[in-house]
């Protein structure tokens, strides 16, 4: 218990204390910082993505609103040199998910399946690269039509209308011993909805040049109807008071929020 010996002792050094505002220019001044730091890092660090197609389900869903690293990836250069020290940068890996440029939509995103000189082959659905078949817990096989091109590659006839015909004549000359080989600075990417994707398969290599960012947190996530889901029938029940909460808070996928992309 404080006596009021104790607080007659305070008193001098509480008066002493003085809460100062800031003046003008200094409050203008940490606005400019907060603006450039901020400027800085959507320029040459972050940028965020909302996803729009089920192609990369269940490791990203319609709906998911993410910020992507643009300097892991970066080539060498004054911006790299000037955000090494915050983040570090990396070659591209087989397994990484990559954003990229595209004719159109302007931009994709798709997990990378193949590296410069790997030999890939699909049987079934399952991707072998080197003589070995991935292990690929991310992957999901949503009910489909039957795609002998997709499930089978590289295919030995051009059997689905989708394929780009440019792609498949180039191929041929990428083809050896029923494996396709990935040529010095291309990328073979497919998308983790394997059934739901057009990817490699269906128009080619990602140039290395075109590969501009990895996804890095999802920073938000709106709940928004996916081709692929079973769509249940409606009914005629009455519904309860507490479904109006349920709608309120129900837009978001609140657990998704700040989860971590790989």
């Amino acid at each position: 218990m404080i006596t009021p010996t104790q607080i007659a002792g305070l008193s001098p050094r509480l008066s002493q204390l003085r809460f100062q505002l800031p003046t003008l220019p200094e409050a203008c001044a940490s606005l400019f910082r907060t603006v450039v730091v901020a400027l800085f890092l959507l320029t040459f660090v972050l940028q965020p993505f909302l996803i729009p197609s089920e192609s990369m389900e269940h490791t990203l869903l319609v709906g998911d609103f993410l910020l992507v690293n643009k300097q892991i990836f970066a080539p060498a250069g004054a911006a790299k040199s000037l955000t090494r020290w915050c983040m570090p940068y990396r070659n591209i890996q087989r397994g990484d998910i990559v954003v990229f440029h595209h004719a159109d939509p302007p931009y994709l995103v798709k997990r990378v399946v193949g590296v410069p000189g790997d030999r890939i082959r699909i049987e079934d659905g399952r991707v072998t690269v080197n003589g070995t078949i991935l292990d690929e817990p991310y992957v999901a096989f949503e009910p489909t039509s039957v795609s002998l091109f997709s499930d089978t590659f590289p295919a030995k006839m051009y059997t689905d209308p989708e394929v780009d015909p440019g792609w498949w004549r180039e191929m041929q000359s990428f083809v050896h011993n029923g494996e396709l080989v990935v040529p010095d600075g291309q990328y073979f990417v497919l998308g983790d909805n394997r059934n739901h994707s057009k990817d490699s398969r269906f128009w080619g290599f990602v140039p290395r040049q075109a590969i501009i960012a990895r996804p890095l947190v999802i920073y938000f996530s709106v709940r928004r109807p996916s081709s692929t889901d079973v769509q249940r029938a409606a009914d005629d029940r009455l519904g309860h008071d507490r479904e109006l909460s349920t709608r309120l808070t129900g837009f978001a996928r609140w657990k998704r929020i700040f989860r971590v992309v790989h």
